[in-house]
Order: structure tokens, then sequence, then C-alpha cells
């Protein structure tokens, strides 16, 4: 099986590259992002603020993905995006969190890499209950790589036992 699930810290895995759940301006923040940033080291920061802005204060709109180089990190790279805020579901959420995993992807295989390592986006802060954005991710994912011819591998890296019992729920068939 091309996914799989695994309780770690995602900036100790060495695949081809990890994802960060980030902010719109891509500068840190907390959780997995402050965590990324931390462990890439200073010029990751200076690798994000050299990206162009589409609006003021915004590198990365929701939904959209960037990449940039691991710097310090044991992963080559690292694919930014950012997760949509849970509204209660109404607000195109699913969709905008579908289009991360997708987008992720993308630059993956533009860049031919062929293993990647995805955390809970929008599951901290931005408060997309687990359960839902798992369902989301393990469908997005398993369509997307149904529907090319590559062997990417793809782990879902939780960062407590309880977010890797959710994601491998969603997992099992």
């Amino acid at each position: 099986m091309p996914i799989k699930v695994v309780h770690a810290d995602i900036t100790r895995l060495a695949p081809d590259a990890i994802v960060n759940a980030a902010n719109p301006g891509l500068l840190g923040g907390g959780g997995v992002d402050g965590a990324i940033h931390r462990a890439a080291g200073p010029a990751l920061l200076q690798a994000c603020r050299a990206l162009p802005e589409s609006a003021t204060g915004v590198r990365c709109p929701i939904g959209e993905a960037r990449i940039t180089p691991g710097f310090a990190l044991p992963a080559r790279w690292v694919i930014h995006t950012v997760g949509p805020v849970w509204h209660g579901g109404d607000e195109g959420e699913a969709e905008l969190l579908a289009r991360c995993h997708r987008n992720a992807l993308r630059l993956l295989r533009e860049r031919a890499l062929r293993t990647i390592a995805f955390p809970a986006i929008s599951c901290g802060v931005y408060g997309y209950p687990a359960a839902q954005a798992a369902a989301v991710a393990v469908a997005t994912l398993r369509d997307a790589l149904a529907a090319a011819d590559d062997d990417i591998e793809v782990t879902l890296c939780c960062f407590s036992d309880a977010m890797r019992a959710v994601f491998q729920q969603a997992l099992a068939p």
C-alpha cells in the first residue's frame, strides 16, 4: 500500500519532501509549522520570504502549495500548504483541504520525487475535526495516487497516538 500512517515527529522523517501545514504568510507559526521552521533553521524563513506575495502578506493562499528546500531537515524539500480554518463544514472546507493534498502531490511530481510525509493538515489550531480531515485526506490521496502511473509513497505523520488512530481508521478498508 502506498499510504501508511505513523506516530512520529515529521521533522525527523527523511522522505524526499515533508508537508508543512503553514499559514498564508509562510513565515512560521505554531504547531507543525513552527516545529518545521525551528528544525530547518533560519534559511527556511529566508527562502519563504523570497517567495512572491499573491496579496499583501500572502505567499500561499488556502488550498495552494509552495516548495522550498528542507535545509537542516532530513527531508530535502518542504512543501508548504495552507489548510482551511474549520467554520462548520459549509464553507468549502473539504474541497480546500483536498486541494492542499492534491497540490502537494503535484509539486512532488513536478520535481520527480517519490516519497512524501503529510501532517494532519488543519487539525490543530485551525479546528478541523480530525475524523473528517482524515477522511478527506485519505480519499484525496487514494484518488490522486490511483489516477497516476507512478510509485509515490505517502506517509501520514501524526503528532499523537490518538491522531494516528483516527487516520489509521480512515485508511482502513
